[in-house]
């Protein structure tokens, strides 16, 4: 349940909470899609840490919502605000093969479960397509069981992808793409993950550096796989 709040730099932004459902993993996810998104060259609204005031939320009137911020005291996860922007819609808009193509690639490498038609997870902001909401990518981190298996797995659920069928330059996107994902930028994005988000593996990790790491190895080593997703979106998609 995002909200929409005003923070004291004077913007808005759409606030992810750290006490909703999927906790610290989904905002690690959000973090770690946009930021690998806008390295890519991809349009992706600015994310922010946003830190929550106790008193925030008290006069609520739902005691549900006033529950999940009282559980989202601390760090959270901001996007930008895009006023006036619109959902996107595949039947409306068009877009290149290319650009469909780079985030397919994207979502395939992330495995971004949420890019679908009833759920595109993409804006049309003053005529350019924003990517919005990552916080489903990674899934195999709410277990963390046999997560070493899935970097030379592939990605079934990419046969729902809403751009797939215009995804026809992949090959082309994974040469483009491997060139500007090297181990240094990945390392330096995983870095960005907040301590606070890494606390709650309990015997998984031996501390937060381990556990950081292994976004970073998932990521190296997924991208050494990437011909593994790519001939099943192709094949998906033909």
């Amino acid at each position: 349940m995002p909200a929409i709040a005003d923070a004291d730099d004077d913007l808005k932004y759409v606030v992810k909470f750290r006490g909703a459902g999927q906790g610290t993993k989904a905002l690690i996810a959000e973090l770690l899609g946009g930021e690998i998104a806008r390295a890519l060259g991809l349009k992706m609204p600015e994310l922010v840490f946003v830190n929550l005031h106790e008193a925030f939320g008290r006069t609520e009137g739902d005691e549900e919502i006033q529950d999940l911020l009282k559980f989202s005291t601390g760090l959270n996860l901001g996007l930008h605000y895009l006023s006036g922007s619109i959902t996107f819609d595949a039947n409306v808009t068009e877009i290149s093969n290319k650009l469909a193509s780079q985030i397919v690639w994207l979502d395939a490498l992330i495995m971004n479960v949420d890019r679908t038609a009833r759920n595109t997870n993409m804006l049309m902001w003053n005529k350019e397509l924003w990517l919005i909401d990552h916080g489903a990518s990674f899934y195999f981190h709410h277990s963390w069981i046999d997560w070493q298996e899935k970097y030379a797995s592939t990605f079934a659920l990419i046969k729902d992808h809403v751009l797939l069928p215009k995804a026809t330059i992949l090959a082309e996107i994974d040469i483009e793409f491997k060139k500007i994902l090297n181990p240094e930028l990945i390392q330096s994005i995983v870095d960005i993950i907040p301590d606070d988000w890494l606390n709650d593996e309990e015997g998984t990790f031996a501390n937060t550096e381990q556990h950081r790491l292994a976004y970073a190895e998932f990521l190296n080593k997924r991208l050494a796989n990437t011909q593994l997703f790519i001939t099943q979106a192709d094949n998906a998609r033909a």
